[in-house]
């Protein structure tokens, strides 16, 4: 049967979603949604997002266990707004004094051009300084009085030659898993300060971000007494933390850290910095040993989404592209020996080129079209359920209209790879609607809600609603953006 046409893509994201769409794998579909299907929701390149809370990863660059070069094309169709890299100071400095800009000038040019705003993160150590400290995920810092001078150095010249594009500064990843331990706050805290003056010497109205947090949250309370100590919390505009709990819909880090954060007397802002699903089994890494598919990577990565959206914390998803570990790290094993990380939105082949596209590339388009600035969420938003599963419902005003989108879903365990639903009865007393229609994200297909199953009782009520353990959505047909299709 062939669907209406209700709206047509611009020609450029158009190209783009169609470049996408050809290396797809099969989106595997809802069971038991049976209402008519209206059509898809058209992406949004990001050059036409004006500002959204939404990050890719594009960590792992410094070392080369993903190539920007490869997946570039599909970067600026995913309609985030933001991209995490990590600026790698033994990448570019290989020989003392002497940097080597090349490879992060063509990947800051081009996701400048594409709409995406970089952040920086001064990340890892430099073996080539005695005292350097390591150059991966669990090392420690630069200590030396030389690898210090050389740190401030490479500092100083990477906000010297990126301050004209680059606005916001993370620094380290995940100092808290640090050999040292928690004994390492202490050093975080004067590596911290030392390079966030540089910054605002630099770009004084740049955005300073602190910790890229592995989820110590003590860790986190002893790093702000230690800048508080030494009068520097003013150099702390975001906390940025990380984590990947087994149910996605776990967000308890980021209520623990605003509640650290109350204590200080200052203003700081937090963004999950990084947290994201495998595709397939893998045997190293965060969420590593359980039998994960396409399928659970799409619906975990929407409910960790919205589970973040629903706090209002600005979310990085991890990452764009499947990573090829392929050297030692505290994970253990030999130099050189190969260690896949499938949490990219993209598939790789042995060379790292792009093999496919997964079902979370295009679900993620579809909260990123959506879900931008001019969302705004309700706080509270009241509903009763039949639902005899423990539920997440969210709701949002969207644009000049103030209309409702409503975010729903079966929250109560980490998802399953079956995708059939249950019909319940759901009434949203606060609910504003013209004419509701329904989303699965997970798929982005757009269904009809007839007539029989809504009603207005001084809000809106819907009977035999399908819900599943996947983000659905209910909103005003108009103010969904629909892409041409067709089904068979």
């Amino acid at each position: 049967m062939k669907l209406p046409v209700l709206a047509k893509l611009s020609a450029p994201v158009g190209a783009a979603f169609l470049l996408a769409a050809s290396f797809a794998q099969e989106i595997t579909p809802t069971t038991g949604i049976t209402f008519p299907v209206l059509g898809k929701i058209a992406p949004r390149h990001a050059r036409e997002i004006a500002s959204s809370p939404w990050s890719i990863g594009g960590e792992t660059i410094d070392r080369d266990f993903t190539v920007y070069e490869n997946y570039k094309k599909y970067l600026g169709p995913l309609g985030a707004k933001r991209i995490r890299l990590q600026a790698g100071w033994a990448k570019c400095e290989k020989t003392k004094g002497v940097y080597s800009w090349a490879w992060l000038d063509a990947i800051v040019d081009d996701a400048v051009a594409q709409g995406v705003r970089p952040w920086l993160e001064f990340n890892y150590g430099n073996t080539i300084y005695a005292g350097g400290g390591d150059t991966g995920l669990g090392g420690g810092f630069p200590a030396s009085p030389e690898a210090l001078a050389a740190w401030d150095n490479w500092c100083r010249a990477l906000v010297k030659r990126y301050k004209d594009r680059v606005q916001e500064w993370e620094i380290w990843n995940e100092p808290d898993i640090n050999k040292a331990g928690t004994a390492a706050a202490g050093a975080y805290v004067d590596l911290f300060i030392r390079t966030a003056t540089i910054v605002r010497e630099l770009q004084p109205t740049g955005r300073i971000w602190a910790l890229g947090l592995a989820g110590n949250v003590d860790y986190a309370d002893k790093v702000l007494a230690g800048l508080k100590a030494k009068g520097k919390l003013d150099l702390v505009d975001e906390i940025t933390f990380h984590g990947y709990p087994r149910n996605p819909d776990d967000t308890s880090v980021a209520d623990r850290l605003r509640a650290v954060i109350a204590k200080y007397d200052r203003p700081i802002a937090i963004r999950q910095g990084e947290t994201g699903a495998p595709s397939k089994y893998q045997e190293n890494f965060a969420l590593s040993k359980i039998a994960w598919t396409e399928t659970t990577q799409a619906k975990w990565d929407l409910r960790r989404l919205l589970a973040h959206r629903a706090k209002d914390v600005p979310m990085n998803l991890f990452t764009i592209s499947d990573m090829h570990y392929t050297q030692a790290s505290n994970q253990g094993g030999p130099d050189g020996m190969l260690r896949m990380n499938y949490k990219g939105l993209l598939g790789t082949n042995p060379d790292q080129t792009v093999s496919h596209v997964k079902p979370i590339y295009h679900a993620a388009q579809s909260v990123f079209a959506i879900f931008d600035d001019t969302v705004q969420r309700i706080p509270d938003y009241p509903f009763t359920t039949t639902a005899t599963r423990k539920t997440a419902l969210t709701g949002y005003r969207s644009g000049p209209g103030a209309t409702h989108i409503v975010a729903v879903w079966f929250n109560d365990a980490a998802p399953v790879d079956s995708n059939e639903v249950t019909t319940v009865d759901l009434t949203l007393s606060a609910g504003r609607f013209s004419e509701p229609v329904l989303v699965d994200l997970r798929t982005s297909t757009v269904y009809a809600l007839p007539q029989a199953n809504w009603s207005r009782t001084g809000g809106v009520t819907l009977r035999n609603l399908p819900l599943y353990d996947s983000p659905l959505l209910i909103a005003d047909r108009a103010a969904l953006r629909l892409a041409a299709s067709t089904a068979k």
